[in-house]
Parts: C-alpha cells; structure tokens; sequence
C-alpha cells in the first residue's frame, strides 16, 4: 500500500513538474481578457502524467464526495446496465462519423447490447489512445447523448491540428476502437439541483451544459421550475455547435429556457451578440447575484472561462475572479467545468 500511495504521489509531483503543465501555468498569467472562443492547440486540458496519476488514485469512480454534507453519496441509483460499471476501460467500436462544421465532428460509438453510458449528470469520461508511444494519449470528453440511451453514446470532438488526441480520433474509420474509462463526475445536479441556472459557454464547452439541459428538460424529469439562461459564444455563426437542437428545447420550453448566441465574428445582419461577452451581457441574461437558488455554469477555452469566472487549477475550481466576481456573484454560486 505505501509503495502505491508512493508510486501514484510521484506520478503526479512529476506531472506538475512536465514542461506542458509549466506551459500551460505560465500562459495562465497573461492577459486574457481580450479571450477568444476557439481553444488555442496544446494548451488546454490535463497532461497525461497527472491524467495518469489521477486515474491511478481513484478520481475516476461511480462515487463523488460531497463536500457541503461531508459524505459520499452514490451518483445514480442503478448504474448495473451502464457500460462503465467496472473501474477499467472498456473498448468500444466506432459506428458512424458525421461531419458538423469543417473542423467538427460526431462520433459515434456503439454499446454493448442491452447497456447504457448510465453517466451521472454532470460527467466525462478519460478518453485513452494507444498512439504508440511510450504513453498512450489520455483527454477527458463529455458525451453528448443522453445518459439512458441503449446502443451508442455520441461524442462531439473538434480537430486541432497541432493537439494530442484529436488529431488522432479524426484520423479514425468506422469499426476502429477506442478505450474509454468513467465517469468523472463534474457537478452532482440530482443532488444539487437549482431552480434559476445561468450557463456561459464557449466552442465545445456547450457538451456539460447540453447534458444538464437535456436532464431538466427530460420528459421524466422532475425539475419543472428550474429555468435555465445559456449564453453560447462562438467565433463565427458557422462554429455553432448543437444550434438545431438547443432552438428546439427552447421553442418547446419558451418560458423555462432561453439561449443567447455570441459572435467573435458577427456578420452584418447578426441579430445576436457581437463581441465577446462582457458584464452588460450577462447582466442583461443571467440571474442576477442576488437571484435565490441559483448557479452560474462556465465551461469553454481557458482564456475565456479566466476572463469570465477566474483560472481552474487542475481538478480544483480555483478562485472566483474575472466579470463574475466583478458583478457580485459569490464563489458558491459559480461552478466552472
């Protein structure tokens, strides 16, 4: 037990101490609030080194702690049909690629018969590539399909040509397999539901928001009041992600959900927001900070969420800052994925 605890400590003192993680600090430090909604290659996400470390200590689990009761409480019911009910990764088979935008693509990979992803709202799962190199490549994802669906579960992934993982994935054909291990639970919404959410997100950070939406607006739902206000930020109307689906939760629930669309880029006729988004922006449609029973969701580029919300450090939520803290919202009321 030592030489484990001993072993899993050193992985992740070396992890912190790799150039990528180093890089990826010092970028933190400059001024971001001039942020751009397209992820810049290499420079987000987690090394694998404490990916690795982090996997070997049992973060990834079917369990969460939570703090605030100071217990752990089982994330769903019933995970006996889901294909991660096992502690190891599971491979599974490619079904289908359809492209989304010129840099995006749905992938779709099957189940076993019979079972579900049966992962918590809100989770990822640890993506493993074996590239064949020392290490294989290790990224966490957020499925976008729905927890309880039998026979696939989709993924939304965006290619960056200089990044470690997506490179490889869209290099990827019908029938090719890929390991993955979960969940990796983010934010228990079953057990810390609010009735007024307000999300910020950015690019693909859209997919934990769309897995909280999809479970307030479940027909076996039983979250009925909650509203939810989602400001979407793109850098052209082109790279809208899931535009189909959230207009259609929002036709359906006019008076519960409402998205808000944000452009680096807007062309001329734009009826949205242009620019990034600033106070006035969130002022004008996300509960205030004073709103009762309320959460704010932020997930996008590091730059972004920084500029909006303040740094995450590692697998902690670090210090609120940026135009959230500016406004008045309270830590406990922020939650950046």
């Amino acid at each position: 037990m030592r030489f484990f605890t001993s072993t899993i400590n050193k992985g992740i003192r070396q992890a912190a101490q790799s150039p990528a993680l180093r890089f990826s600090q010092a970028q933190a430090f400059r001024n971001v609030r001039q942020y751009s909604t397209e992820t810049p290659a290499k420079k987000g996400g987690l090394s694998n080194g404490l990916l690795l470390g982090l996997l070997g200590a049992g973060f990834v689990s079917g369990i969460a702690y939570n703090k605030k009761q100071g217990k752990t409480c089982p994330l769903q019911e019933d995970r006996s049909s889901s294909v991660f009910k096992s502690r190891g990764f599971v491979s599974l088979k490619l079904l289908d690629i359809q492209p989304v935008t010129h840099n995006t693509s749905l992938f779709r990979f099957a189940l076993p018969e019979g079972q579900t992803s049966g992962l918590p709202v809100a989770s990822c799962v640890i993506v493993k590539h074996s590239s064949g190199g020392f290490l294989p490549v290790l990224r966490p994802y957020t499925p976008i399909s729905d927890e309880k669906t039998a026979g696939h579960i989709d993924f939304m992934i965006k290619k960056y040509d200089d990044g470690a993982m997506t490179p490889l994935i869209h290099t990827m054909k019908p029938g090719d397999t890929l390991d993955f291990k979960g969940p990796m639970v983010k934010y228990d919404w079953e057990n810390t539901q609010k009735q007024n959410v307000g999300m910020i997100a950015g690019g693909t950070g859209i997919t934990p928001m769309l897995q909280i939406i999809k479970r307030i607006f479940h027909e076996d739902s039983t979250d009925k009041n909650v509203r939810v206000s989602l400001i979407y930020a793109n850098q052209t109307e082109q790279d809208i992600l899931l535009k189909n689906e959230l207009d259609k939760i929002a036709k359906e629930h006019p008076d519960r959900f409402k998205v808000v669309y944000a452009l680096d880029k807007a062309p001329t006729n734009w009826t949205g927001v242009s620019g990034f988004v600033n106070k006035e922006v969130i002022q004008e449609h996300l509960p205030s900070p004073q709103a009762e029973d309320s959460i704010i969701f932020v997930c996008g580029p590091p730059p972004m969420v920084k500029s909006i919300a303040g740094e995450t450090i590692l697998m902690s939520q670090g210090k609120l800052g940026g135009i959230l803290k500016e406004l008045g919202y309270s830590k406990d009321r922020v939650f950046k994925f």
